[in-house]
């Protein structure tokens, strides 16, 4: 389960989304989490996800990792799903067992949420993890918040934590899995017994993890005072962004995508896709 995380791992490449300028990706993701959230019926999120699908061709990246990503989450969309099936009561009734009825409303509520969650994180992911390499993300995102500098903000500080909290996603994951693997190898079992039994038994993880992750983060913190980093102070760049004419085709392409959402929310539905 640990390997199927892929959140924090960057793909190399040279498609449309990878040449994007990296602000514009984080203004992008920004209208894009707005783009799911105006979605308010079946028919406009499942639009949405439409469109974050038609993102893994473009920023050609395989389908096969961007459903591995999928698998770790699998269990909250199923269990949202199921919240919302058994506790909508709106609609037409469609069976009754017991004390549970499922009504179509449920069955609709539950599709959309799931729909949500799925259009979510592959639109997000696809837009900043994927296709956006850390140097790249920590340069738009100091950019991009420059202003609040003024301000007495330390944003070149706030770019950088976020950028190597991003970078080291990857690498505590494989850590986890290398001492599970130890672990099981040692004897212990983490799928069977009751739920404090699995929290317990997950107590020989935590602390060497714990203990893995202070010392990675004291030897970067050396390395980055032998290499004398003093903050964003005088800094220079290699690569100076500027914004091109695929960025403002990109930002419309959003911007048209809400429009259509609108528009679509305010289409007459079928009483069974009704969510309420």
């Amino acid at each position: 389960m640990m390997s199927d995380i892929t959140l924090g791992q960057f793909f190399p490449g040279n498609s449309p989304l990878h040449r994007i300028d990296p602000r514009m990706k984080l203004i992008l993701t920004i209208l894009y989490i707005v783009v799911v959230f105006m979605a308010d019926t079946i028919v406009s999120v499942l639009a949405v996800l439409l469109l974050s699908v038609l993102l893994i061709p473009v920023g050609n990246i395989p389908l096969r990792t961007v459903l591995k990503s999928m698998k770790p989450l699998l269990f909250i969309m199923i269990f949202t799903g199921l919240i919302n099936l058994f506790w909508t009561k709106d609609g037409i009734l469609v069976c009754s067992f017991w004390i549970i009825e499922i009504y179509s409303a449920g069955i609709v509520q539950a599709i959309f949420i799931i729909v949500r969650i799925a259009a979510l994180l592959l639109g997000s992911t696809m837009l900043i993890s994927y296709t956006t390499s850390p140097i790249a993300l920590t340069d738009g995102m100091e950019q991009l918040l420059a202003p609040l500098s003024r301000i007495k903000i330390p944003v070149h500080d706030f770019a950088m934590m976020m950028t190597i909290a991003l970078r080291f996603i990857p690498t505590l994951i494989e850590e986890t899995d290398k001492i599970m693997s130890a672990q099981k190898a040692r004897g212990a079992d983490f799928s069977t017994g009751s739920i404090i039994k699995r929290a317990k038994a997950l107590i020989p993880i935590f602390i060497p993890l714990f203990l893995s992750c202070i010392r990675r983060a004291d030897e970067l913190a050396v390395a980055m005072e032998c290499r004398c980093y003093n903050g964003g102070k005088g800094k220079t760049r290699m690569n100076v962004l500027h914004y091109k004419a695929l960025d403002f085709a990109a930002l419309a392409l959003v911007i048209v995508a809400g429009v259509l959402v609108f528009f679509v929310n305010k289409v007459p539905l079928p009483v069974f896709l009704l969510t309420k």
